[in-house]
């Protein structure tokens, strides 16, 4: 233990073991063991504490890189081959089937279906892929098979960019200081300074021992990592997981929070957010008769939509006929009636009769958007719109985030600006950036580090994973991204709801509070004994035990941070 204080000595870093390590020393020298021993055991404690306190260290690149395309099948005169992903050469045609993931970054050359990239964009509704449409590795194509064109090889795709992006997040943190060290840095002269001063003045070897023994920074070890596995402990119980000690610390230093859209503020999913009917037909009309033929459809649209009428308590009868056109719409018999459903694409040019009536029912807001259209023997019989939720609670939870001190808030998205902004402004943040890429968000995170910000950093997929990594705090939902984001985050909200981060900020703000006051307490008794100490009054073996006294006092004070407060965190982050 010795030896590896002066090894960090050597190396530059001006360590709260150091007076620790010249108090054992000295006991050896002067023969007395009892006051060394009392010393190492409070010293190996200590480390054993923050050890425990540091928790393991994140696995996120090896998460990320089992979850990559590994297999791919490149067409080739007769048929396909099965070759590695990393084989793949820019130019290859490939054939993806349903269920498979995209090889690697590609043009769609032939087929149609839908393709799932919410882990790397974030958005949650699946991509139509038809011929001339782009798509990114690591996309899962969901419904029919697609013949592709290889445009970059797999090691140089997006997929292997947000990799690399984690990677480098990863080894260009910074290690953080620990809170003892920060004291250290001007206690520590304060005590050799004692001991140079009682020395001159009697020659005792024996007093200045007894002013290294009694001077030992026993708060300073032992205070914080007592008070963050009490934080951690109080945090688990919320729901919170800090994967190690100097999350929780860093968390309670935090200025700036950023949080992603999709699956963050928002649910994630889309809902059927109104059904427009035209007359004689009702809204629950319409869903009935659209649901029985979507409800064997394994469209993510189309489950929502059997959602919604049962939801509503609407009994769907038996569609028959049915008929699928993947990432089109649906078509089938219901009662005696011909029911179509689909996008504007897929109805209206088969129906072109119901272009107007469908029209009068959308008014202004044209054919654009997240909608399916539905038909009934031919004629118009509504719209049914789909849009993502909010989460609840958001914008008294911002309110609370700015009376814990949160100077800054944004929302950091890939989805175009104008449905980013619409968010933003529904929960109460102001600064709303949309349209980015990974990279782009880990640019963004690192300027505002670089303006001097403590960042918080909040997603849920694996889009966001290189920017949960570069923040100062990076937090995920475990239910959103899966292992990979919570591999890459130093904190796991085990529900989906981002409002916990409230009570995650105010304990980790307590825990550190608690800590410092434990070290304050704790340094002011033993500067107190110090002195006496170098006046000849207390010999090595009695400071050692005084010293353990004061620790007694500084733990109990620091276990206080594994209790709740008396008093909890209410509306606008006052204590209530």
């Amino acid at each position: 233990m010795v030896w590896r204080t002066i090894r960090g000595v050597a190396a530059g870093r001006f360590a709260a073991d150091l007076v620790a390590m010249l108090a054992i020393v000295g006991a050896l020298a002067l023969g007395e063991p009892l006051a060394g021993l009392i010393v190492v055991l409070m010293q190996t404690g200590g480390e054993a504490l923050e050890r425990y306190a540091e928790g393991r260290a994140s696995d996120a690149v090896r998460e990320l890189e089992s979850a990559a395309p590994t297999l791919a099948h490149r067409v080739v005169a007769g048929g396909v081959e099965d070759i590695a992903a990393e084989a793949v050469e820019v130019g290859d045609e490939l054939y993806v089937r349903p269920g498979e993931l995209v090889p690697t970054d590609a043009l769609v050359l032939k087929g149609r279906s839908q393709v799932d990239a919410a882990r790397l964009t974030g958005e949650p509704v699946p991509v139509t892929a038809s011929a001339g449409v782009r798509l990114l590795s690591g996309s899962a194509n969901l419904d029919g098979p697609l013949t592709i064109r290889a445009t970059a090889r797999a090691a140089e795709s997006q997929y292997a960019r947000i990799v690399e992006l984690v990677r480098t997040a990863q080894e260009s943190k910074s290690p953080l200081q620990r809170l003892a060290d920060r004291y250290a840095i001007w206690f520590t002269p304060i005590t050799l300074l004692v001991c140079l001063v009682a020395w001159l003045a009697t020659h005792d070897a024996v007093r200045v021992l007894a002013v290294l023994v009694v001077a030992t920074p026993c708060p300073l070890i032992l205070a914080t990592p007592i008070a963050v596995v009490g934080g951690i402990n109080r945090a688990a119980k919320h729901g919170i997981i800090f994967r190690h000690g100097s999350a929780l610390e860093q968390m309670a230093r935090i200025t700036v929070a950023v949080f992603d859209k999709t699956g963050t503020l928002t649910i994630g999913r889309p809902a059927v957010a109104e059904v427009r009917a035209v007359p004689p037909f009702t809204a629950n009309e319409v869903l009935r008769l659209a649901g029985a033929v979507e409800h064997g459809s394994s469209h993510l649209l189309a489950r929502t939509l059997v959602d919604e009428a049962l939801a509503r308590g609407v009994d769907l009868p038996e569609g028959r006929e049915i008929t699928d056109w993947p990432g089109e719409g649906v078509a089938g018999a219901v009662e005696g009636r011909a029911v179509a459903v689909g996008a504007w694409s897929f109805v209206v040019p088969r129906h072109p009769e119901a272009e107007q009536e469908l029209r009068a029912v959308l008014g202004e807001a044209g054919a654009d958007g997240l909608r399916a259209y539905v038909t009934v023997d031919g004629r118009g019989a509504g719209v049914v719109e789909y849009a993502d939720r909010l989460r609840p609670g958001l914008p008294d939870f911002m309110a609370t985030l700015r009376g814990l001190g949160v100077r800054r808030t944004l929302l950091l998205s890939g989805d175009d600006q104008a449905n980013a902004a619409a968010v933003g402004r529904a929960v109460g943040i102001g600064e709303v950036h949309g349209g980015l890429l990974p990279a782009d968000k880990v640019a963004f995170v690192q300027r505002l580090m670089e303006e001097g910000g403590h960042v918080l950093m909040v997603g849920d997929g694996t889009n966001d994973a290189p920017a949960l990594s570069t923040a100062t705090v990076g937090v995920a939902l475990a239910n959103g991204g899966g292992g990979i984001t919570a591999e890459a985050a130093d904190a796991v909200i085990l529900t989906d709801d981002p409002t916990r981060l409230a009570e995650a900020v105010a304990i980790s703000r307590r825990t550190l509070r608690l800590a410092r006051q434990s070290i304050w307490a704790g340094l002011g008794m033993s500067g107190v004994a110090m002195v006496v100490a170098a006046f000849g009054y207390i010999p090595p073996i009695a400071g050692a035990l005084l010293q353990e006294l004061i620790d007694v006092a500084v733990i109990l004070n620091a276990l206080r941070a594994t209790f709740a407060p008396r008093r909890g965190i209410g509306t606008g982050g006052r204590l209530a």
